[in-house]
């Protein structure tokens, strides 16, 4: 049986890693305009009365390995955008300013064309300028032509920070669609997808159910939710808010509290069921590692739930209620007549 461990991604020993680098927090008290907020995914800046800053930064992991097996670069810079956009929502910011790295090979003309299509493309989505970049040549750090990373600046009034700490038993979860499998579980999906990297299909493999080669399945664009999110969050109160990335449904732990999470409402893609079968991997370990259907997720009061999913309907936003907030201190998921507990 597959596991992202196996594939060469230690969740574990991630986490456990991540614990050193708390220390950053000790730079805190150098923050000019006042105290920094800390959020559950986020901590946010003051640059002025009651109005704070934030800043994400993301790459595209090893979704560059498949754009560079396929020879598609065009496509790769919206799913670079949409990880640091959708990583400001989750504090409730307004993405304002994005930045990019394209650590290369060599940079060549007509690849560097195409990585900044998918960098405009995702930009106009978000509607957030591109200002700044950098672009550095280091064939010896390499084993693919290219990495790319984004960076993100969001801003956001203090009183409609997302904080987390007003989420209590009852409230609904709301989760937004995904496109796929986004830009996360690729080490182990590629690994039990691909030839190249010992799976079992051929790059172009043409599989029933697919509209298109399984290529191009795997790297469809992470979506972008910063226009429907603002809609939402401009008229209704937002509790909490997560996007759907690595670790997956792992990441609710992070919303700190006297509750826990219980999930109901899944309609994975035909992609997961792929990685799922051909692989052998367990359903415990599919929630821990991909989206499952879910690439965002906001928490509401209960009273709010229908009103909101009446609102994303009309603004065109894929949404239905896939869980609610629940006394025990545990995430639950109910898939195909199982109950799975992380």
């Amino acid at each position: 049986m597959k596991s992202y461990a196996l594939a060469g991604v230690n969740r574990e020993l991630r986490e456990k890693a991540k614990r050193f680098l708390r220390d950053f927090e000790t730079t805190f008290k150098f923050s000019k305009y006042g105290k920094i907020i800390k959020t559950p995914f986020n901590a946010l800046y003051p640059i002025g009365k009651n109005i704070y800053q934030v800043k994400t930064s993301d790459g595209v992991g090893t979704k560059a390995l498949l754009a560079d097996l396929a020879k598609k670069h065009d496509t790769i810079g919206i799913d670079a955008v949409a990880m640091v956009v959708n990583d400001c929502l989750r504090c409730g910011a307004r993405p304002i300013a994005l930045t990019d790295t394209i650590i290369i090979k060599k940079s060549e003309p007509k690849l560097l064309t195409e990585i900044q299509k998918g960098l405009m493309a995702g930009a106009r989505e978000a509607e957030c300028p591109i200002v700044g970049g950098e672009i550095a040549d280091v064939p010896e750090l390499l084993n693919t032509a290219y990495d790319l990373i984004c960076d993100c600046v969001g801003e956001v009034n203090k009183e409609k920070i997302i904080t987390g700490e007003k989420i209590k038993q009852g409230d609904i979860i709301i989760g937004f669609r995904s496109s796929g499998i986004h830009s996360n579980g690729l080490t182990l999906a590629r690994k039990v997808l691909f030839k190249k990297w010992g799976g079992k299909y051929e790059t172009f493999a043409k599989i029933k159910g697919f509209s298109k080669p399984l290529i191009y399945e795997c790297l469809e664009p992470t979506k972008i939710y910063v226009k429907p999110f603002l809609k939402i969050a401009e008229k209704h109160d937002i509790l909490g808010a997560i996007h759907i990335t690595g670790d997956s449904y792992l990441k609710f732990r992070k919303l700190r509290g006297n509750f826990g999470f219980e999930f109901f409402n899944f309609k994975p893609q035909p992609i997961f069921k792929l990685i799922q079968e051909t692989g052998n991997i367990s359903d415990e370990e599919m929630f821990k590692t991909f989206n499952m259907g879910w690439g965002f997720a906001i928490i509401v009061k209960k009273n709010d739930s229908e009103k909101i999913l009446g609102f994303s309907k009309k603004i065109k936003i894929d949404a239905e209620i896939i869980g609610e907030i629940i006394k025990e201190k545990k995430i639950i998921i109910n898939y195909q007549n199982k109950k799975i507990i992380l």
